[in-house]
Formats: C-alpha cells, sequence, structure tokens
C-alpha cells in the first residue's frame, strides 16, 4: 500500500488541523512509516544527517520495507531501516525512544551487519561504507552531552583514521540546544524539531519554513487516518507506557533496596559501636579489678 500521491496530498489542508498530534514521530512505528511511504521526506533525512548535496543523491532504497498496518511481531519488534544509498553506501537508521541500557552494544550490530555484505567471490576491497545513524530520544554519554556525534575507527596514539568505511553516528534529541554551526547549516536541529513536535501548531510552522516538512506533515496526515496504522502507533504507544511504569516499579525498588541497604548498614555500625563500648567497658572492669586485688580487696564480684 502506497501512500505516496502528489494528488492526495495536493488536497490536504493543513490548516484545518490543530491541537495535539495524534502520533509524534519519536513513536518508531509513525517514523518508519512516514520515512518508507515518502521517500522524499527519507531522501532529505539521510542527505541532512550525512551532510550530502540531495542533488547528488539519486536514489534511496529501503531493503527492508515492512508491510505498514501489519502487527509487529518479533522479528519486526527492532524498527531499524536498512537504506542502500546510490548503490555505494549501507546506512541503518532508527528512532528510538526507550533506553535499554544497550545501545552502544545495539548499534555495532547494526554497524556490523550493514557492513558484511560482500558476497561469495567478491574482493574485500568492494564492501561498502557502511553507517549506523541512531535517532535517540535520550542522551547516551550524560558525562558528555552532545547533540550530534560521530563515531570512527581511529589510532588512539596519533589520531589516524583506521577506515572511512565505518561511521556510526547518534542525534540526541534531548540536546537540540547545544545544536554547532555546523549542524544548524545542514538543518539538523530543523528535523530534531520535527521529530519533537506535539502539536499541530509547531509542524505547521515548520511546514511553512521548510517545504519538504510539508510534506512530511501532509505524509503524517494520510498515515495517522489508516485505522490499521494507527492501531499499531497505539500498540507502540502503549509499549512505551509498560516499559516507562517498570522501569519507574525499579527504580523504585532499586530505592527502597538501597534505604534498607543504608538502614541495614547503620544497624551493622550501631552493632559494632555497641560491641567495641562492651570490649571497652570489659576492660574497664578488669582494671578495676586489678586495682583493687593489688589494694587487697578481693570480696567484690566481678560482674
Amino acid at each position: 500500500m502506497a501512500y505516496f500521491n502528489p494528488e492526495i496530498y495536493a488536497g490536504i489542508d493543513l490548516s484545518q488541523f490543530n491541537g495535539k498530534l495524534p502520533f509524534h514521530l519519536t513513536n518508531d512505528y509513525f517514523f518508519r512509516a512516514v520515512m518508507q511511504e515518502n521517500n522524499h521526506v527519507l531522501k532529505a533525512l539521510v542527505c541532512s544527517l550525512m551532510h550530502f548535496n540531495e542533488e547528488k543523491v539519486h536514489e534511496v532504497r529501503i531493503l527492508n520495507p515492512i508491510e505498514l498496518g501489519k502487527q509487529v511481531g518479533a522479528k519486526d519488534f527492532f524498527l531499524d531501516i536498512q537504506i542502500l544509498l546510490d548503490n555505494q553506501m549501507s546506512i541503518n537508521l532508527e528512532m528510538q525512544v526507550v533506553n535499554a541500557g544497550n545501545w552502544v552494544e545495539r548499534s555495532q550490530c547494526y554497524l556490523c551487519r550493514s557492513f558484511d555484505s560482500l558476497n561469495r567471490g567478491e574482493n574485500y576491497k568492494d564492501v561498502l561504507p557502511a553507517v549506523q545513524i541512531g535517532i535517540l530520544d535520550f542522551t547516551l554519554f550524560p558525562e558528555t552531552p552532545e547533540f550530534f556525534a560521530t563515531y570512527r575507527l581511529m589510532n588512539v596514539k596519533s589520531h589516524k583514521i583506521y577506515s572511512d568505511k565505518l561511521r556510526l553516528s547518534v542525534l540526541d534529541l534531548k540536546q537540540i540546544n547545544l545544536a554547532t554551526e555546523e549542524d544548524k547549516a545542514h538543518h539538523i536541529d530543523y528535523w530534531a524539531h520535527l521529530f519533537k513536535a506535539t502539536t499541530w501548531k509547531e509542524l505547521k510552522k515548520m511546514a511553512e519554513q521548510y517545504p519538504i516538512f510539508n510534506e512530511a506533515a501532509r505524509t503524517a496526515v494520510v498515515l495517522s487516518e489508516d485505522e490499521k496504522i494507527r492501531l499499531q502507533c497505539e500498540a507502540r504507544e502503549d509499549y512505551y507506557r509498560s516499559v516507562g511504569w517498570m522501569n519507574d516499579e525499579i527504580k523504585q525498588m532499586a530505592s527502597e533496596i538501597q534505604k534498607l541497604a543504608s538502614e541495614k548498614q547503620q544497624l551493622t555500625s550501631e552493632k559494632q559501636q555497641l560491641v567495641s563500648e562492651k570490649q571497652q567497658l570489659t576492660s574497664e572492669n578488669e582494671r578495676l579489678h586489678q586495682l583493687l586485688a593489688n589494694a587487697g580487696i578481693s570480696d567484690i564480684p566481678k560482674n
């Protein structure tokens, strides 16, 4: 089912939509749906993140399309988008809201799978460059926050790049205020604001400033009106809530465990203090009896 139809879009009047958006683009299913069904939007996003000139990119092809509206099973639970760019570069793209604490390892797995693209008999030199891009609604490294970060294989002493065929990038939607001039020059901050938009007012304002966002907004309208897609997006929202509830429960349990551990430590400390005081009293008692014994007084009980 293909939604990209200029005639349908032309008939959509964004001005009639107000209030909250039915789904945010941080909903990974909705993000996947919009990017899969509107190649113009996908191409614009990829070129922005890769710092490419759109006019020089001819094809952005999704290698793992899903049947939109179909229930997400275990196989499709991770909604990463595998992209082949002009048959010259492999890109893995994913929106990730929930911090499961394993993004570093998971992103490396995605990157390795994308890089291992050779068929039997092909030369190693022909392997395509592989890029993994994670759009995260959480900060991966809180100690060194960054809006858009890129990592490569590099010599730890000389900083020489080992290979330009491997790259990991992270777009942190929590750190838009840290966007650099380079990020802004490629409109990456615009995309981040688009993903974080929660109202039609925000979305329409951006659609007026940046034409591709107008197309993204109209695609969102068409997709959000499809009942099957709505159900899958709602299922993802339920999943986020359940994970959030579990995380809250885990945090509360961890807090209670920490409190009990603190109380136990305090009791242990008090017990050690009592033992120390008892030992001190015993020592004082023995010293007193020794003094009495030395004075010839021996009929005073020890206890």
